[in-house]
């Protein structure tokens, strides 16, 4: 039995499905562990009332925070399905060292697609030069160099498939190895 809560990383640019799919998913496993929580980036924001500023040091700041929480409630024996962009190969390193059962699911989703799907109008508004400081057009989007698992949102697949998925996958058994 464990000591700790399991956290569930979810990743992706903007628009990729991770509140949605994140969504799905919690529900999924709080059916089997009530002691599990859901977390959304956007949410969090606004419940730590957090300028919204877009500086690179206040983004790498939230990041922190959301970690810190996020590994907070994990000690506590809670399960946490967290959804954030989480730009920074940096806290996901923090995470994978500090979080003891950190999970990191990456929602890879094609350029293309994220600005036909615009559902912020981010993309549009980046590309006509009325903002900036959007990641993955002007500010650089460091993807996942070793997430647990990949999953492609291009709309081949439901969102419920893609949860499904992801639900399975951290369902089956892990193999243990002994070392000699």
């Amino acid at each position: 039995m464990s000591v700790k809560g399991n956290v569930y990383w979810i990743t992706g640019l903007s628009g990729a499905g991770k509140t949605s799919i994140g969504k799905l998913f919690f529900k999924k496993i709080k059916q089997e562990e009530p002691n599990t929580i859901f977390l959304d980036g956007d949410e969090l924001r606004m419940i730590l009332n957090v300028e919204p500023s877009f500086s690179m040091e206040s983004r790498l700041n939230l990041s922190y925070m959301y970690s810190k929480l996020c590994n907070l409630f994990a000690n506590q024996k809670s399960n946490v399905v967290i959804a954030t962009i989480s730009m920074f190969e940096e806290i996901r390193a923090w995470n994978k060292k500090n979080i003891l059962n950190y999970n990191e699911v990456y929602i890879k989703v094609p350029m293309n697609i994220l600005i036909k799907r615009d559902q912020k109008s981010l993309y549009s508004k980046a590309i006509k030069g009325e903002t900036n400081n959007v990641i993955g057009i002007d500010l650089q989007f460091h993807e996942p160099m070793n997430p647990d698992l990949i999953c492609m949102n291009d709309g081949s697949k439901s969102v419920q498939k893609i949860a499904e998925e992801i639900f399975l996958f951290f369902k089956k058994p892990k193999k243990l190895t002994m070392v000699k």
